[in-house]
């Protein structure tokens, strides 16, 4: 039964890859955006739910409703302010995200303190041989899985998706079609800051809130995707199951830190062995 436990952890810490990693999958992954604000976003949608929870809002709706909605549309700010100066120049959109992330970081600091804040939601526990296993660890595998699905869904079998997708990879034609590639690349760098407020809300019970708990995620959202390669959402599962994997199964042979630097060991090599992630080489017709 222990051997069980460890693959529902195994599938805990795949499944909070998937989480913290969607939202960019889709702005980095489809919009070629690098938005190192990327942490940024998931700590509002922790802080979302904490000031939710302060006015008695319910925090499975705020988890669930609130942030997702907050963060969504405050990208959508952040893309008409200024990501869509920055389409097709990488390094300024690099940059101009990097101070956007010092700036969340000094504003939520000075508002609401250095401090970590927690969020309290409880699904109970659930025997396994003996072993209490948390019920919101189950409730993470399923959200991701969601997650997953619907994305997969819209993308390949609605107009949304397709014109979505058409729109990223040749904007020119788009607008031949009469198709405004402006509200297109607007309407996906929301849905992704969406999906990334959603990610952070439910990551805040676990992690509790901080306004650099960003920093503890970006680097392994990033290279989720990358290791994942250009079939986003195959790629994005592909790596996640393997980093995950990698990540926990350390952490039980070892400590947490060890766990983190087996994870970031193992996405170098596989970048090095296969440079256009593992979609690149495998996987190649998958979305």
């Amino acid at each position: 039964m222990f051997s069980l436990v460890v693959m529902i952890e195994v599938l805990r810490a795949a499944a909070g890859l998937v989480l913290i990693s969607t939202g960019l999958m889709i702005i980095f992954g489809m919009m070629r955006v690098i938005n190192i604000a990327h942490g940024e976003f998931l700590m509002l949608g922790g802080y979302t739910v904490v000031m939710a929870g302060k006015a008695g809002v319910n925090p499975w709706l705020a988890m669930l409703v609130l942030a997702p909605l907050v963060v969504g549309l405050f990208g959508v700010l952040v893309e008409r302010l200024f990501i869509r100066f920055f389409y097709g120049r990488m390094i300024d959109t690099l940059l101009a995200t990097w101070g956007l992330s010092l700036f969340l970081m000094g504003m939520v600091t000075v508002l609401f303190g250095n401090t970590v804040t927690g969020v309290s939601v409880s699904l109970g526990s659930v025997d396994v041989g003996g072993l209490r296993v948390s019920g919101y660890s189950f409730f993470l595998i399923a959200v991701a899985a969601i997650i997953l699905i619907a994305t997969y869904l819209v993308l390949r079998h609605t107009k949304l998706g397709l014109v979505a997708r058409g729109t990223m990879q040749n904007p020119g034609m788009a607008a031949a079609l009469k198709i405004n590639p402006s509200v297109v690349y607007m309407a996906t760098f929301g849905i992704g800051s969406a999906l990334t407020g959603l990610a952070g809300a439910l990551l805040a019970p676990i992690t509790g809130v901080v306004p650099t708990m960003g920093v503890a995620f970006v680097a392994q959202a990033f290279i989720t995707v990358i290791a994942g390669g250009p079939a986003i959402i195959t790629g994005t599962i592909s790596a996640a199951g393997l980093l995950g994997s990698v990540s926990q199964l350390t952490t039980f042979a070892t400590t947490p830190v060890v766990g983190d630097v087996a994870l970031l060991f193992v996405a170098v090599v596989l970048l090095r062995i296969l440079p256009n992630g593992i979609t690149g080489k495998f996987f190649r017709r998958s979305i």
